[in-house]
């Protein structure tokens, strides 16, 4: 007698069925979408697919500029780049103080006001890492990152220069204006 097989899913259609959850955590946390070269140079596994809010999620990668190596990140929603310096292989700890006093600094250089980047930044206090998965924001990033060498002496000099290119993804807008915008619009925190 042949058993009933009517009932019976395959493997494919079991993962097509079933996909994978994807893991809702608090929205009050900065992603950090980390490249697979810097995922290797910081000795680190990222956590499963973190759905966060976009103004919330930054993707990073390594870079050399100037014969150095410099982390660049850029903000999924407003595509605001922040470059930093004088991290080595495996400081994860310390990339993300420096990204977060580095973006701090950058803001209040541009005019923003204090109590605006504390809000933004109360977020900070819990960090993740995930993979990245937007491909727009990957190819923002190149673009943010075509130059090897320039003449900055200051970094936050070199981000006011990086941050009024525009970018087709935010209807031609410049970056920092838009980093502005979004940060007095309290539903940016919350939007996934």
């Amino acid at each position: 007698m042949q058993p009933d097989t009517s009932d019976y899913v395959g493997r494919r259609e079991y993962k097509i069925r079933y996909p994978k959850p994807v893991r809702e955590r608090n929205n009050k946390m900065i992603t950090l979408r980390l490249t697979k070269d810097l995922l290797k140079d910081m000795k680190v596994t990222s956590s499963e697919d973190i759905n966060a809010a976009p103004f919330l999620s930054w993707h990073v990668n390594i870079y050399n500029l100037n014969k150095r190596k410099h982390i660049v990140f850029v903000n999924d929603l407003t595509r605001l780049a922040i470059i930093i310096d004088g991290i080595r292989t495996g400081q994860l700890e310390r990339l993300k103080e420096k990204f977060m006093k580095t973006l701090r600094e950058y803001l209040l250089r541009e005019g923003v006001n204090e109590s605006l980047i504390n809000r933004y930044l109360v977020n900070g206090e819990e960090v993740v890492i995930s993979k990245t998965n937007n491909r727009s924001v990957l190819g923002t990033m190149k673009e943010v990152t075509w130059f090897i060498e320039d003449d900055f002496q200051d970094n936050i000099e070199r981000l006011k220069w990086l941050n009024k290119m525009i970018h087709k993804p935010i209807d031609y807008k410049e970056p920092i204006n838009y980093f502005k915008e979004c940060l007095w619009d309290h539903k940016n925190y919350n939007k996934i």
